[in-house]
């Protein structure tokens, strides 16, 4: 306040050494402001209704027509319920403009209420409307007109079933795609193609088919002497390349020629000077045609044909039959490649496998958060209790009303000779206070207390801690607030940290609490929850727990 008085003397001072002028326009512009935005009422056309009743809630807006207005949305009233959000009614009056908006209220516990003020943006400013008190009844019955009827017996309820199959079945969706693809495109053994079957036959077979499919081109039709002499001779090197020389395909022909006789002087190849003089002849007229143009007869090109196929069936009987060891070699060879190519078709998999793995890792990461994920693979018990089915029950009398993770079971409570004349105790509770997590429900009843004074919250609270001491907790820090139930009952909130013991342990952990209290004359209800300060889930389980605590009286 003092603050604000010393900018406003600030202002004014800066005013008056601006002159009369300046102020003039200053008041002329916030006039105009002023006037520009308009009046904002609001009404209910009750403040008395029956539990469940409907009443309607009107915003009224008078504004200029340029001006856009912004309305509440969403359960804005609690601690009524919006049921219905009617749309806008707008009159035109000259230049300006009356906006009227419906809103569908009803509150399904007796008490009285009041329903918050409600913010209204228009243009760049924002109003707010006056809060209204609402009272709700009860609905009386004359029970002397109502039938009286045998209580019904207990039936069993089937437990709502949950979607997890749904879930399950997708994943598995993905897993057969997944896997039909990996064998579809690896692991199946493909029809072979043209080429690949070409290919796998011997070399015999395929110089052979070459000749044959040789046969079948046109090039002699065209005279493309060159091309066909290409395709000749490429046939017996390729033939030579892999039985007998390997380097046929690269040398010149004198080179070939040369090596051929070398190796039929060492007895490796059983070729006659004839057979050799045969492809010597064919090879260089070949390299005639080729580089020096020259243009022989087409007769003579079919007779060089023929006699290429004469001489791959002489080099055939000329190589010596294989030995036992080279055929070991050879066989040796093919598992190695088939292992080879197995291998190959492993490492492809686990590739592709880890690779959408970690792709859906970063996927769910970027839309859920990474520490989510990684807790939801690797499990967390604090996301088993925020994902699961959560339950909603009434513990005590009077009763209080709280939604939990898990429900809550009943203590054994073991109170002093002296003090069971005093009071009486009932408690519910999930885990312990030197769990990680644990929420706890109790009500105590005092009998000898004067029933007309409510209980001291101040003193509960200092009890409250004294028991957190007795159990072992240190290092509590207490801070207190008012806390109001979404249905309207008022109490005490307290909250802090401390460092709480660790079950089975001497060790402790950083902890937060809260404790709820409320009194109603002789009766102290209590919530008491206690959480690891480290836990990212744990602040949500705690917010959904408190935003669910209602209070019923004794007579209801």
């Amino acid at each position: 306040m003092k603050q604000h008085i010393i900018e406003n003397i600030n202002k004014s001072n800066k005013v008056s050494a601006i002159g009369k002028c300046s102020v003039m326009l200053a008041i002329f512009f916030s006039l105009f402001s002023f006037f520009s935005f308009s009046q904002v009422t609001s009404a209910i056309d009750s403040t008395s209704i029956k539990i469940g009743e409907q009443i309607t809630y009107h915003i009224q807006v008078e504004t200029d027509t340029t001006s856009l207005v912004v309305f509440p949305e969403g359960q804005s009233f609690s601690p009524l319920e919006m049921i219905e959000s009617y749309a806008v009614d707008t009159l035109k009056n000259k230049d300006k403009y009356n906006l009227v908006k419906k809103y569908g209220l009803t509150q399904f516990d007796s008490g009285s209420y009041t329903i918050p003020r409600q913010k209204i943006i228009i243009g760049t400013k924002t109003f707010f409307t006056d809060s209204l008190k609402v009272e709700v009844n009860n609905v009386v019955i004359d029970t002397t007109k109502q039938g009286l009827y045998d209580i019904k017996p207990i039936i069993e309820v089937q437990e709502s079933s949950s979607d997890w199959w749904k879930t399950v079945l997708i994943v598995l969706l993905i897993i057969a795609a997944v896997g039909f693809l990996l064998y579809w495109f690896i692991w199946r053994k493909k029809p072979l193609s043209e080429e690949e079957k070409i290919a796998l036959l011997p070399p015999y077979d395929r110089a052979k088919l070459a000749l044959v499919k040789l046969d079948e081109s046109t090039y002699l039709e065209q005279e493309n002497l060159k091309d066909y002499y290409s395709e000749l001779t490429f046939i017996i090197r390729k033939y030579l390349d892999e039985k007998v020389y390997d380097r046929a395909l690269e040398s010149t022909t004198d080179e070939l020629i040369k090596r051929l006789n070398i190796l039929k002087e060492g007895n490796q190849v059983d070729l006659s000077k004839e057979d050799i003089k045969n492809l010597e002849s064919i090879l260089k007229r070949a390299d005639l045609v080729k580089f020096a143009k020259s243009a022989p007869d087409v007769e003579l090109a079919k007779i060089d044909r023929s006699t290429i196929d004469i001489e791959i069936d002489n080099v055939k009987e000329a190589l010596p039959e294989p030995t036992e060891e080279e055929k070991l070699l050879d066989e040796k060879y093919r598992e190695e490649q088939a292992r080879k190519k197995k291998r190959n078709k492993i490492i492809l998999t686990v590739v592709i496998a880890v690779f959408l793995m970690i792709a859906t890792f970063v996927g769910f990461s970027l839309k859920y958060g990474f520490s989510y994920v990684k807790d939801t693979i690797i499990g967390h018990d604090s996301i088993e209790l925020l994902e699961g089915d959560w339950v909603t029950s009434a513990y005590g009398v009077p009763p209080i009303t709280i939604t939990t993770p898990k429900v809550l079971k009943r203590n054994s409570v073991e109170l002093p000779e002296e003090a069971k004349a005093q009071m009486s105790a009932t408690s519910f509770s999930y885990g312990s206070l030197l769990n990680f997590f644990s929420v706890d429900v109790s009500t105590i009843v005092l009998k000898q207390a004067n029933p007309e004074e409510d209980i001291d919250l101040k003193q509960a609270q200092d009890g409250a801690i004294k028991q957190l001491e007795q159990a072992g907790v240190t290092d509590i820090v207490v801070l207190s607030d008012k806390f109001t139930t979404p249905n309207g009952a008022e109490g005490l909130k307290t909250h802090g940290t401390a460092s709480f013991p660790i079950l089975n342990s001497k060790e402790f952990y950083e902890g937060e609490y809260v404790i709820l209290q409320f009194s109603t004359k002789n009766i102290l209800q209590r919530i008491s929850i206690v959480w690891n300060k480290s836990d990212d889930y744990a602040d949500k389980i705690v917010e959904r727990i408190i935003n669910s605590v209602e209070l019923k009286k004794a007579e209801e």
